[in-house]
C-alpha cells in the first residue's frame, strides 16, 4: 500500500478543477478534483491541509490520488462535482428549427386540406363540360318531350305557325309542308333563329 503525504494546497484553479500541493520535501505536487473522492461541500481553497497518495503516471509524472481535506470529518464529507454551467443554446438556431417545422406543418396540412377538397371534387373539365351542358339549349329530342301535343292539321306554311316547335313538328310529322326553302333542314328561320 502507498504511503499517505501530508501537504498544504498552494494554488487552485477552481474553473479548471485543479491545483497543487507543496509537499513536506518541498516539491509541488498536481492534484485534481477527481483526487478528492471524499470532498466537502465546498472546493478547496488555498491553505488547505490534504492529506493523499502519490501516484507516478507512464510520462514519470506524480499527481496527488485518494486525497481528502484534513480536518474535515468524513462524515460530513460529500463527493462535490463542479457545477454545470448551462448550456447557452444558440437563439438564431433555434428559432430557424422553430420556423422550419412551422413551415412543414402549415405545407403538411395545406396538403391535406387539398386532397380532401379536391378528392370529392369533379376536375375543372368535368365541371366545365356539365355546366356547358346545362346553359347550352335544350336538343330538338328534350324540346319534343315537354312539346305541347301538335297535330297534322292542314299547315304547310310558317305564317301558319305559331312558334319554332310546331313548325319543327309539321317539318319532320307532316307531308306537303313548305317551310324549309333553302333546304338546310330548318324550317321557317325567321322564327327559329
Amino acid at each position: 500500500m502507498k504511503s499517505l503525504q501530508k501537504g498544504k494546497l498552494k494554488r487552485w484553479n477552481d474553473d479548471k478543477g485543479f491545483g497543487f500541493i507543496a509537499s513536506e520535501d518541498g516539491k509541488d505536487i498536481f492534484i485534481h478534483i477527481s483526487a478528492l473522492k471524499k470532498m466537502m461541500n465546498d472546493r478547496p481553497k488555498v491553505g488547505d491541509i490534504i492529506t493523499y497518495q502519490i501516484h507516478t503516471d507512464n510520462d514519470g509524472k506524480k499527481r496527488a490520488v485518494n486525497a481528502k481535506v484534513e480536518g474535515v470529518a468524513e462524515a460530513k464529507q460529500k463527493s462535490v462535482r463542479k457545477p454545470v454551467k448551462p448550456v447557452r443554446t444558440n437563439i438564431k438556431k433555434q428559432n430557424n428549427v422553430r420556423l422550419f417545422f412551422k413551415v412543414i406543418l402549415i405545407s403538411l396540412l395545406g396538403s391535406i386540406a387539398y386532397i380532401l377538397f379536391f378528392a370529392n371534387n369533379k376536375p375543372l373539365e368535368e365541371t366545365a363540360t356539365s355546366t356547358s351542358e346545362v346553359t347550352s339549349t335544350p336538343s330538338y329530342a328534350e324540346k319534343q318531350e315537354n312539346r305541347i301535343d301538335y297535330s297534322c292539321e292542314g299547315k304547310v306554311h310558317c305564317s301558319e305557325m305559331d312558334s319554332c316547335d310546331e313548325a319543327r313538328f309539321y317539318q319532320n310529322n307532316c307531308p306537303g309542308t313548305k317551310m324549309d326553302g333553302d333546304g338546310d333542314g330548318i324550317p321557317c328561320e325567321r322564327q327559329c333563329n
